[in-house]
């Protein structure tokens, strides 16, 4: 039900976005945050392994199966959920969530899978974020224009998927934003903005399509 996929950047399966939850791939990792049980009382919590469709935490009450949680997670934000397997030292949820929600999930655990391969450390991950639309295009410096899907951005920079391999340094246009190739990655590249903006919505503005 909760099988883990080590080293998994893609999520998804290629191509395929599954509303089947016991078919998404996971990933391990270390996310403190809160849950809230049916009755209203609040525990900390962690999570140790977590998908676009569910999660096993590590928490001090249990609760029962398919009662539903409510759960605040760094990074993440609000998971609503309902319990599916319980065991000792903790549960696994699956998540009540929109498609579009578990698309942003999908992105957010990307963007932490990836972050070592990215050479991030904290202060940067710090400002990153998941934005609330995904696709862009980037346009080379020789004038090959791509469809590009963002992983994260900052205020002066983003990470975006992405099947061709641009020269490192060199400049191209993301939305309408110029910017430089800092990194390579397994599936896409790292760029810094020519300028740095003030506030994350103007970035996600220039970087929209339309």
């Amino acid at each position: 039900m909760f099988e883990l996929q080590d080293n998994s950047l893609q999520l998804y399966p290629q191509g395929e976005h599954i509303s089947d939850s016991s078919r998404f791939q996971s990933v391990r990792v270390s996310i403190l945050g809160r849950y809230m049980l049916a009755d209203y009382s609040e525990y900390p919590c962690q999570i140790i392994e977590m998908s676009p469709g569910e999660a096993k935490i590590i928490a001090p009450v249990s609760g029962t199966l398919e009662m539903r949680i409510v759960a605040y997670l760094d990074t993440i934000g609000r998971i609503d959920g309902k319990i599916i397997s319980v065991f000792e030292g903790g549960f696994i949820i699956s998540f009540l969530a929109s498609a579009r929600k578990r698309d942003k999930i999908a992105a957010q655990l990307t963007w932490l899978a990836n972050k070592d391969i990215l050479g991030l450390d904290d202060e940067r991950d710090s400002g990153r974020f998941v934005p609330d639309f995904r696709h862009s295009k980037i346009v080379l410096d020789d004038g090959r224009e791509y469809n590009c899907k963002l992983l994260d951005i900052s205020i002066s920079g983003a990470a975006i998927e992405l099947s061709v391999r641009p020269a490192m340094g060199s400049m191209v246009t993301l939305g309408r934003m110029q910017a430089k190739i800092i990194r390579h990655f397994e599936n896409g590249i790292g760029v810094q903005f020519s300028s740095t903006q003030e506030m994350l919505s103007i970035v996600q503005q220039n970087l929209r399509l339309d």
